[in-house]
Protein backbone atom coordinates (compact mmCIF):
# COMPACT_ATOMS: atom_id res chain seq x y z
CA UNK A 1 0.00 0.00 0.00
CA UNK A 2 1.09 3.44 -0.81
CA UNK A 3 0.97 6.69 1.49
CA UNK A 4 2.03 9.07 -0.68
CA UNK A 5 1.54 10.15 -4.21
CA UNK A 6 3.52 12.45 -6.84
CA UNK A 7 1.90 13.05 -10.08
CA UNK A 8 4.78 14.82 -13.04
CA UNK A 9 4.29 15.92 -16.63
CA UNK A 10 6.30 18.64 -17.61
CA UNK A 11 5.50 22.16 -16.59
CA UNK A 12 3.11 21.20 -13.77
CA UNK A 13 0.29 23.88 -14.95
CA UNK A 14 -1.69 21.97 -16.74
CA UNK A 15 -2.15 18.02 -16.11
CA UNK A 16 0.05 17.00 -13.26
CA UNK A 17 -1.86 19.97 -11.19
CA UNK A 18 -5.16 18.31 -12.78
CA UNK A 19 -4.58 14.97 -11.25
CA UNK A 20 -3.37 16.42 -8.01
CA UNK A 21 -6.39 18.16 -7.43
CA UNK A 22 -8.72 15.09 -8.15
CA UNK A 23 -6.66 12.92 -6.71
CA UNK A 24 -6.88 14.59 -3.28
CA UNK A 25 -10.63 14.63 -3.67
CA UNK A 26 -11.14 10.97 -4.98
CA UNK A 27 -8.45 8.75 -2.72
CA UNK A 28 -9.58 11.41 0.20
CA UNK A 29 -10.73 8.63 2.38
CA UNK A 30 -7.48 6.78 2.15
CA UNK A 31 -5.80 9.91 3.53
CA UNK A 32 -2.95 9.65 0.80
CA UNK A 33 0.05 12.57 0.60
CA UNK A 34 -0.93 13.98 -3.02
CA UNK A 35 1.39 16.41 -4.87
CA UNK A 36 2.07 17.60 -8.18
CA UNK A 37 5.54 18.69 -9.93
CA UNK A 38 7.23 19.47 -13.04
CA UNK A 39 10.10 17.33 -15.04
CA UNK A 40 10.78 21.25 -16.65
CA UNK A 41 8.25 23.15 -14.24
CA UNK A 42 7.17 26.07 -14.86
CA UNK A 43 8.18 27.25 -11.23
CA UNK A 44 5.88 29.83 -9.45
CA UNK A 45 3.74 29.74 -11.73
CA UNK A 46 -0.55 29.07 -11.54
CA UNK A 47 -2.23 26.49 -13.35
CA UNK A 48 -3.19 27.13 -16.99
CA UNK A 49 -6.27 29.04 -17.68
CA UNK A 50 -8.29 26.40 -18.86
CA UNK A 51 -7.25 23.61 -15.94
CA UNK A 52 -8.56 26.82 -13.75
CA UNK A 53 -11.59 27.09 -15.61
CA UNK A 54 -11.99 23.55 -16.04
CA UNK A 55 -11.69 22.90 -11.92
CA UNK A 56 -12.46 25.47 -10.14
CA UNK A 57 -16.28 25.10 -9.77
CA UNK A 58 -15.56 21.89 -7.95
CA UNK A 59 -12.32 21.53 -6.86
CA UNK A 60 -11.65 25.14 -6.34
CA UNK A 61 -8.08 24.08 -4.57
CA UNK A 62 -6.57 24.35 -8.16
CA UNK A 63 -6.38 28.17 -7.42
CA UNK A 64 -3.86 28.17 -5.02
CA UNK A 65 -1.82 25.62 -7.19
CA UNK A 66 1.76 27.08 -7.87
CA UNK A 67 4.11 24.73 -10.07
CA UNK A 68 7.20 23.55 -9.01
CA UNK A 69 10.20 21.63 -10.04
CA UNK A 70 10.92 17.86 -9.58
CA UNK A 71 13.72 17.42 -7.33
CA UNK A 72 15.77 14.50 -5.27
CA UNK A 73 13.87 15.75 -2.37
CA UNK A 74 10.32 15.10 -3.79
CA UNK A 75 11.67 11.58 -5.59
CA UNK A 76 12.66 10.70 -1.77
CA UNK A 77 9.40 11.72 -0.52
CA UNK A 78 7.09 10.10 -2.13
CA UNK A 79 6.72 6.04 -2.60
CA UNK A 80 4.74 6.17 -5.80
CA UNK A 81 5.04 8.84 -9.47
CA UNK A 82 2.49 8.74 -11.82
CA UNK A 83 3.88 10.58 -15.18
CA UNK A 84 1.54 11.48 -18.31
CA UNK A 85 3.34 10.09 -21.35
CA UNK A 86 6.02 7.48 -21.64
CA UNK A 87 8.58 10.15 -22.62
CA UNK A 88 7.98 11.66 -19.14
CA UNK A 89 8.35 8.23 -17.77
CA UNK A 90 11.93 8.03 -20.17
CA UNK A 91 12.78 11.94 -18.45
CA UNK A 92 12.42 10.34 -14.86
CA UNK A 93 14.70 7.82 -14.70
CA UNK A 94 17.28 9.52 -16.50
CA UNK A 95 17.13 12.37 -13.79
CA UNK A 96 16.51 9.99 -10.85
CA UNK A 97 17.71 6.73 -11.77
CA UNK A 98 16.85 5.75 -8.36
CA UNK A 99 12.67 5.80 -9.36
CA UNK A 100 12.91 2.45 -11.62
CA UNK A 101 9.95 0.62 -9.83
CA UNK A 102 8.09 3.62 -8.88
CA UNK A 103 7.27 5.66 -11.67
CA UNK A 104 4.10 4.64 -13.81
CA UNK A 105 2.19 6.15 -16.30
CA UNK A 106 -1.19 7.70 -14.91
CA UNK A 107 -3.27 5.57 -17.69
CA UNK A 108 -1.63 2.36 -16.94
CA UNK A 109 -4.62 0.84 -15.72
CA UNK A 110 -6.43 1.76 -19.11
CA UNK A 111 -4.15 -0.05 -21.57
CA UNK A 112 -0.97 2.57 -20.90
CA UNK A 113 -2.93 5.37 -21.89
CA UNK A 114 -0.55 8.00 -22.70
CA UNK A 115 -2.06 11.76 -21.86
CA UNK A 116 -1.47 14.38 -24.38
CA UNK A 117 -0.41 17.70 -22.94
CA UNK A 118 -2.93 20.63 -23.82
CA UNK A 119 -0.43 23.12 -23.24
CA UNK A 120 -1.26 25.76 -25.37
CA UNK A 121 -3.86 24.64 -27.25
CA UNK A 122 -7.99 24.56 -27.23
CA UNK A 123 -10.18 24.30 -24.49
CA UNK A 124 -11.26 20.93 -26.39
CA UNK A 125 -7.77 19.80 -26.07
CA UNK A 126 -8.29 20.45 -22.35
CA UNK A 127 -11.52 19.03 -21.76
CA UNK A 128 -10.08 15.50 -23.06
CA UNK A 129 -6.67 15.78 -21.23
CA UNK A 130 -9.06 16.45 -17.85
CA UNK A 131 -11.66 12.88 -18.90
CA UNK A 132 -8.22 11.49 -19.95
CA UNK A 133 -6.84 12.16 -15.86
CA UNK A 134 -9.92 11.57 -14.46
CA UNK A 135 -10.05 8.14 -15.76
CA UNK A 136 -6.73 7.78 -14.58
CA UNK A 137 -7.28 8.59 -11.41
CA UNK A 138 -10.05 6.59 -10.89
CA UNK A 139 -8.99 3.60 -12.23
CA UNK A 140 -5.54 3.87 -9.98
CA UNK A 141 -7.86 4.13 -6.86
CA UNK A 142 -8.56 0.54 -7.02
CA UNK A 143 -4.68 -0.45 -6.82
CA UNK A 144 -3.77 1.74 -3.60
Amino acid sequence: MFHSILMVCIGNICRSPMADVLANTIYKEKQLNIASAGIAALVGNAAAPYTIELLEKEYPDIRQHKARQLTTELITDFELILVMEKENLHAVHSLFPQTRGRVHLLGKWNDNEEIVDPYKKSKAHFEATFSAVERGVRTWKKYL
